[in-house]
């Protein structure tokens, strides 16, 4: 059975798999390890573990050897000349008014290439800035496009939460966030209310989620007709996170509180909704309709993916 290891080569950044070469590795060591870019440095994000054959996607890079302090003073150094390639790119973009805007540069470990990240909402014709970067800084030029979340991530910042941002300070990958997130949550349909800096749906809206679907199946449907302890009621409103529903006896005008359990619903057309399929709920009429695709829409995820390692 072989052994594999976790890095990282950006925090916070996409976990990679590779074979640690029987090196007693342990969690947030640095080491150098073979990269479709070269050799770089990383950190160990977990400790040497093994897996089976049958779960390897495909064949592992490996683990040169544990980063030396040589190795950790020469990537240190890069940092400056990193600084001084981003002051000159901007001069460069800026003369040739070219529609990008620079968010960051990272030299390769062995100083070969050096990585331009800029966001654009056109398409760049960057040949001539290829040119000019790569007479000036005498190195391979590799210019990569990412989008508005890999921007935040990359720049930091706080969210309306009051706390560091989720991306720049433990996601490492982004899913996809959808409207239909929003309204499983009962929030008001409004994106500028919960789109975090970035412009996008926020990812904390993912969070909850599956809660909230967990949650709703075991409750109707507002305005569904219900049978209560005090009789029949129609749905005025739900509680998700306490579970129980306000319900209008319309004889009356009266609004009463009651747990979901409490009730009972016949299933009014179609199937039942849950999960696109069915539950047990009430003996299969749980009361809830098939969903449209108007629930789907919105997908909000079109940032660039992470570069193969």
């Amino acid at each position: 059975m072989p052994d594999i290891v976790g890095v990282s080569f950006r925090r916070p950044g996409k976990i990679y798999h590779f074979d640690p070469q029987g090196l007693p590795i342990r969690r947030l060591d640095q080491i150098v390890a073979e990269t479709a870019r070269g050799v770089e440095i990383g950190t160990a994000m977990t400790d040497v573990q093994p897996i089976t054959e049958e779960d390897l996607l495909a064949p592992l890079k490996k683990i040169v050897r544990f980063a030396t302090s040589e190795d950790l003073r020469r990537k240190q150094s890069y940092r400056q000349r990193e600084k001084d390639a981003f002051s000159y790119s901007l001069k460069c973009i800026a003369a040739r008014n070219l529609p990008m805007k620079l968010v960051e540069t990272e030299y390769a470990f062995d100083g070969s290439q050096i990585t331009f990240y800029f966001v654009s909402e056109t398409r760049v014709d960057f040949r001539e800035l290829v040119k000019d970067l790569a007479s000036h800084l005498k190195c391979k030029i590799q210019l990569y496009q990412i989008g508005a979340r890999d921007q935040a991530k990359s720049l930091g910042g706080y969210g309306v939460c009051g706390r560091s941002l989720c991306c720049a300070t433990f996601l490492r990958t982004f899913d996809p966030i959808s409207m239909k997130m929003a309204k499983e949550q009962s929030l008001f349909l409004n994106p500028t209310k919960f789109s975090g800096v970035c412009g996008k749906l926020m990812c904390c809206l993912r969070y909850e989620y599956d809660a909230y679907r967990e949650a709703r199946i075991r409750m109707p449907m507002i305005s569904q007709v219900v049978q209560t302890p005090k009789g029949q009621a129609r749905v005025q409103s739900l509680n998700v996170v306490k579970e129980t529903i306000l319900a209008e006896f319309e004889e009356s005008g009266t609004v009463l509180e009651f747990s979901a359990s409490a009730v009972r619903w016949e299933q009014i057309g179609g199937k039942c909704g849950h999960d696109r399929g069915g539950c047990s709920k009430n003996g299969g009429s749980c009361g809830r309709t098939a969903r449209s695709a108007a629930d789907e829409e919105d997908i909000i995820d079109e940032d660039a993916p992470d570069e193969d390692v």
